[in-house]
C-alpha cells in the first residue's frame, strides 16, 4: 500500500462544501435557467470532486500516525499561505499568484482569501496554540475563481477552493471569512477527531465548522458574544435573494425563506430532528442543533466566545472522541472538558449542561 506524505492526517478527509447539496438542488430545480443552470453545474463538480476523493481514499487507505509537531520557537510560528488562480477552469491548483509576505495582489479575491487563512491561522495560534491545522506547521493554500459561475467553496483535504458565484444567487465566496475558517476547520476536524460525515458526527462535523468558522469572524472584528450575528455566510447572497445567510447559529430556520431557494431547514431543538437520507444523513441540517447549543453557551457565558465556550469545544474537539461520536456523547464530552478545565460546579460546567438541555440533547 502507498504511504502519504507525512504532513497527511491519519484518515482521508471527505469532501466539505459550504453550500449544502439540498439547496443547489432546490435552486436546480427552478423553472428559470438563469438561476438553475448555474446550481446543476455546481452539483455536478461537486460530485466529481467527491468521487475523486473516494478514489484517493481506496488509493492510498490509511496512515498510523498523525503528524509530529515540530520543535519551534513559538515567536517563529508564523503562518505559509500560497494563493492560486484558476482563471475559472477546474484545474487545481491553478496559477500561484500571491505567496506567504508577498505583495497584495489587485484581484480582491486574491487578497481576501489571503487574510482569511491568515485570521484561521491567527486564532488557533493565539488562543488554542496550534500551529496551523494539523498543529505542526500545515502550509496553507487556496485556489480562486474556480470554474465558471461555480457557488460553492470547499476543502478538498489539501487545500481551500473558492468559486465566483453565479451573480443571481450567490456572490463571491471569498466574501465572507467565516466561510473560510468553517472550510479549513474541516481540516482541524480530519486531523483530530476525524468525524465520520454522516447522520448525526456528520452534522457535529458540520456544527464544529460553523462554530470555529464565527468565532473566526467575531475574532478578526473583536466582537464579544453578544455583538456577534452568529450568521454563517453573510453577505453571499445576492440583492435578489430573501435571506441573510447559509444559516443561524443564533436562530436556526431563519436564515433564508425565498421563492427560489426555499426555506431555511435547520432545526434549533431535537424536536425537530430531521431524519433524511439526502445530504449525508442531514449533516447541513441537524448540525442546526449542536450550533444553537454552543450560541447559547458562548452567550449565557458573555465575554468573547472564542475563550471560555471556544475553549470548552475545542478541549473537547481534540480530547479523543470517537469517530462516530452522537449528539448525546459530544454533550458528555462537552461537560467533561468544561469540568476538566474549570472545576466541576463551575459556571462554565452549569453553563454547558444547560445549553444542552435547552436544545433538548441528553447526556451533558
Amino acid at each position: 500500500m502507498n504511504a502519504l506524505p507525512s504532513h497527511s492526517p491519519q484518515t482521508h478527509p471527505v469532501f466539505c462544501t459550504i453550500v449544502p447539496p439540498h439547496l443547489l438542488d432546490q435552486v436546480s430545480r427552478h423553472g428559470d435557467d438563469l438561476f438553475s443552470r448555474p446550481a446543476r453545474r455546481t452539483l455536478e463538480r461537486d460530485a466529481t470532486q467527491r468521487t475523486r476523493r473516494r478514489l484517493t481514499t481506496v488509493r492510498y487507505g490509511v496512515l498510523a500516525a498523525a503528524p509530529a509537531v515540530p520543535d519551534i520557537d513559538p515567536a517563529e510560528r508564523k503562518p505559509q499561505r500560497t494563493i492560486y488562480d484558476a482563471d475559472n477552469t477546474e484545474q487545481l491548483p491553478g496559477t500561484k499568484v500571491r505567496e506567504e509576505g508577498g505583495e497584495p495582489s489587485q484581484d480582491a479575491s486574491v487578497n481576501r482569501a489571503y487574510a482569511g487563512l491568515g485570521a484561521t491561522f491567527e486564532l488557533y495560534l493565539s488562543v488554542y496554540d496550534r500551529y496551523s491545522i494539523d498543529g505542526a506547521g500545515l502550509p496553507l493554500d487556496a485556489t480562486v475563481h474556480y470554474g465558471e459561475d461555480y457557488g460553492n467553496a470547499f476543502w478538498d483535504g489539501e487545500r481551500m477552493v473558492f468559486g465566483d458565484g453565479d451573480g443571481e444567487v450567490f456572490r463571491d465566496f471569498t466574501l465572507p471569512v467565516e466561510v473560510i475558517g468553517h472550510e479549513l476547520t474541516h481540516g482541524v476536524t480530519q486531523y483530530t477527531a476525524n468525524l465520520e460525515y454522516f447522520g448525526q458526527s456528520g452534522a457535529l462535523n458540520e456544527s464544529v465548522s460553523d462554530v470555529f468558522g464565527s468565532l473566526i469572524k467575531q475574532h478578526s472584528l473583536g466582537q464579544n458574544a453578544g455583538e456577534a450575528d452568529w450568521l454563517i455566510g453573510s453577505g453571499l447572497f445576492t440583492d435578489q435573494v430573501e435571506g441573510e445567510a447559509l444559516r443561524s447559529m443564533k436562530a436556526p430556520g431563519t436564515a433564508y425563506d425565498d421563492d427560489v431557494l426555499g426555506k431555511d431547514p435547520q432545526p434549533a431543538t431535537m424536536d425537530e430532528y430531521v431524519n433524511t437520507g439526502t445530504d449525508n444523513g442531514g449533516v447541513h441540517i441537524n448540525s442546526g442543533i449542536p450550533n444553537h447549543a454552543f450560541y447559547k453557551l458562548a452567550v449565557d457565558l458573555g465575554g468573547n466566545a472564542w475563550e471560555r465556550a471556544g475553549q470548552i469545544w475545542y478541549d473537547t474537539l481534540t480530547g479523543g472522541l470517537k469517530p462516530d461520536t452522537d449528539f448525546a456523547a459530544f454533550a458528555t464530552a462537552t461537560a467533561e472538558a468544561a469540568k476538566s478545565r474549570y472545576g466541576d460546579g463551575s459556571d462554565e460546567h452549569e453553563a454547558v449542561r444547560k445549553c444542552w438541555s435547552e436544545v433538548g440533547v441528553e447526556g451533558a
